[in-house]
């Protein structure tokens, strides 16, 4: 009689419950700050720093209707400034990404490949390195401090990984779906926007929600090339709430949460898609 050569179902168990307790863990530690935040924001500054880790004694939305009726803290305003941004910058990067992608996957010149290596050194470049360099090109042409001054190096740093993503996905798509529809009269302009598009909508979500993240949360740039208080961001809005000697924790809590919600929002009501073009690499179809 053969031994059972399987493990065994003790040790199986064991195995699976310090998995899941190591999971259960790392899951607390990413969700408890964000506990932690929305709690203490209901304290006032004096309670939490008496204790900073404790729940509220006395639950109070003072900070949140400070923020919300003061006028100096331009948070509401900033928050239009990051949405408009944010939103034009993806519209270009998708759009750039996708024509740019598919044109090196599939149409052959001279000089695809160099192209294609030159849009990848794009994503070795430390961005923050270029800050000095950009903040001078832009003063000297007088584009500083616009409005649509930051969708410039937004739209720049990240189309090289919208079009490395989009290139990958394009070159898995069967030339077989192109050929037939040319066959059946489809004409290029056609076949691009109503077939190809349609197929590559999961890797174009997943550069829009890389992209998104990216946008809505950048502060380096829009430190250095915004100047005016109408034209800054939520990430520059921010920085009002600290002081030089002292900060209001609760208050800086409190506007951090409602600067986060557009995100969260967004990222529970496309949760679907956002999983479909995370696995867009390897499952297509």
């Amino acid at each position: 009689m053969k031994k059972d050569k399987g493990v065994h179902p003790v040790r199986k168990g064991i195995a699976g419950f310090l998995m899941n307790l190591v999971l259960a863990v790392f899951s607390l530690s990413c969700i408890f700050p964000i506990v932690w935040m929305l709690y203490s924001s209901l304290k006032e500054k004096r309670a939490f720093n008496a204790d900073i880790v404790g729940l509220p004694k006395e639950p109070t939305l003072i900070n949140y209707t400070r923020i919300l009726t003061n006028s100096d803290y331009h948070l509401g305003e900033s928050m239009l400034n990051s949405v408009r941004t944010t939103a034009l910058s993806i519209l270009l990067i998708v759009l750039f990404s996708f024509i740019v992608g598919y044109i090196l996957a599939r149409i052959r010149f001279r000089g695809n490949r160099v192209l294609y290596a030159m849009f990848l050194m794009g994503m070795l470049i430390p961005i923050h390195s270029l800050l000095v360099p950009i903040y001078v090109v832009f003063r000297a042409c007088n584009i500083s401090n616009r409005w649509f001054t930051l969708i410039l190096p937004y739209v720049s740093f990240g189309l090289p990984m919208g079009i490395f993503l989009v290139e990958g996905y394009v070159k898995g798509i069967p030339v077989s779906l192109e050929e037939a529809a040319a066959i059946d009269g489809s004409s290029f302009s056609n076949t691009l926007w109503k077939i190809i598009l349609p197929i590559c909508k999961p890797i174009l979500v997943t550069v829009a929600i890389i992209q998104i993240f990216s946008c809505w949360n950048e502060f380096s740039f829009a430190l250095v090339l915004i100047k005016s208080v109408s034209l800054q961001t939520v990430p520059l809005a921010l920085t009002q709430f600290k002081g030089q000697f002292a900060s209001d924790y609760p208050k800086q809590m409190a506007a951090m949460l409602i600067t986060m919600s557009p995100i969260v929002v967004m990222y529970f009501a496309f949760s679907k898609q956002i999983i479909r073009g995370m696995v867009a690499g390897a499952v297509k179809g």
